[in-house]
Parts: C-alpha cells; sequence; structure tokens
C-alpha cells in the first residue's frame, strides 16, 4: 500500500492526479531493488471538454527505489479513452 500511496503523491505533485495505477512490480537487479508501476492518467482534461474530444489517457512508467522515492517516470503511451486499452506486457 505505501508504494500506491507514493506514486499517487508523486503525480498529484508532480504530473496530474492518476486515474488508475494498474499494475506494481518489484523488479531485482544484480545491485539492487527497484519496483515499477503503470499509472493511467486523464490527459489535459479541461481542454477536451472544452472542444467536446474524448478525453485522453496517458500511460505513465514509474520507477521507485528500495526506499519507494521515485527515480524516473516516463509516459509510454496516449490513447482515446474510448479505445481499447492496449496490452502492456
Amino acid at each position: 500500500m505505501q508504494i500506491l500511496d507514493e506514486v499517487t503523491d508523486f503525480f498529484n505533485n508532480y504530473i496530474t492526479p492518476p486515474h488508475k495505477i494498474i499494475s506494481v512490480k518489484k523488479q531485482t537487479d544484480e545491485s539492487e531493488e527497484e519496483w515499477r508501476a503503470l499509472v493511467e492518467v486523464i490527459e489535459e482534461k479541461q481542454y477536451m471538454k472544452r472542444y467536446a474530444n474524448d478525453q485522453m489517457v496517458g500511460l505513465y512508467e514509474v520507477f521507485l527505489d528500495a526506499d519507494l522515492n521515485v527515480t524516473g517516470f516516463s509516459r509510454i503511451s496516449l490513447r482515446y479513452r474510448s479505445d481499447l486499452e492496449e496490452d502492456t506486457g
């Protein structure tokens, strides 16, 4: 649960509130341990509402270290909310 809280706080403070945290996985390297989370956010909600367009959903990959500090993130895809969800492997 602490991982979910850390990811949620990070997105609330720096990106945009998360729509869904869809996965969290522990990844172990030879030298260190880290966590990988996949997070969906609604992108530019007000802009899309204003122009009556479908909302865009961004899928972000987030990495946390063993102390649960966010060490990196990137948007890995962007889709219309009405599109079928893609397989994130």
